[in-house]
């Protein structure tokens, strides 16, 4: 089975069309579980081109379906198909993760060192490496965009996104940002679990103490 790596999409898309586009969308909940869906397309100008990113397994939904799959994962949606408007092909992926930091064991997030840790004062701090690519070739490297967008749960307090929007972070770079590497990274403040409302609790009292007033009665009768 062809492994989905990000290195392998940025050389097939040299080889093409020198293009790359990668958007990545994360939203993470206040036990470190969440969703993700990833979106990345490039050009191709030929059946041969489409034929050789289909044999190398990037565009091929029976390989992203094996490389996302694991016992902390759920695949909802992979959608793969050519947009032949503006001569793109395009994949999609769509999955639940039950802990962030359990993406690391996926072959697609090797060496990205996800991670969420706690941090002082109840903070955590969420990070993200994004490994540097070597494209050479001529090719421009500021022609392949890379976007990052995160939903963190709670007040976010210090951050190196580009942009952000409440609790919405947005990082947005070309391969000639990444340079040698780069780490996207946060720190905030969990939002507080949802607790109980007390009314619930005397409700489920009340109805306690009738239940076994009835049972009593019943057994005394």
């Amino acid at each position: 089975m062809k492994q989905f790596n990000l290195i392998k999409i940025i050389v097939i898309s040299l080889l093409l069309s020198g293009c790359l586009n990668y958007e990545q969308i994360t939203t993470i909940k206040t036990d470190d579980s969440g969703k993700m869906f990833i979106h990345y397309w490039m050009k191709f100008y030929s059946g041969q081109d489409s034929i050789l990113v289909n044999q190398l397994g990037i565009f091929n939904e029976d390989s992203l379906k094996s490389q996302f799959s694991a016992p902390f994962t759920k695949i909802k949606n992979i959608s793969v198909f050519n947009d032949y408007t503006d001569s793109t092909i395009h994949a999609q992926i769509e999955f639940e993760f039950t802990k962030f930091d359990s993406l690391n064991f996926l072959k697609p997030f090797r060496n990205n060192e996800l991670s969420i840790k706690k941090g002082p004062e109840n903070t955590k701090i969420f990070s993200q490496f994004i490994p540097p690519f070597a494209t050479g070739f001529g090719f421009e490297p500021q022609n392949y965009k890379l976007k990052y967008v995160y939903y963190l749960p709670g007040d976010i307090i210090k951050h190196n996104a580009n942009e952000k929007s409440n609790n919405k972070l947005t990082w947005e770079f070309s391969l000639e940002d990444i340079g040698t590497g780069k780490t996207i990274t946060a720190t905030y403040i969990p939002f507080k679990l949802k607790e109980t409302p007390l009314i619930i609790y005397i409700i489920a009292f009340i109805v306690l103490i009738i239940v076994i007033s009835f049972l009593f009665k019943k057994r005394v009768d």
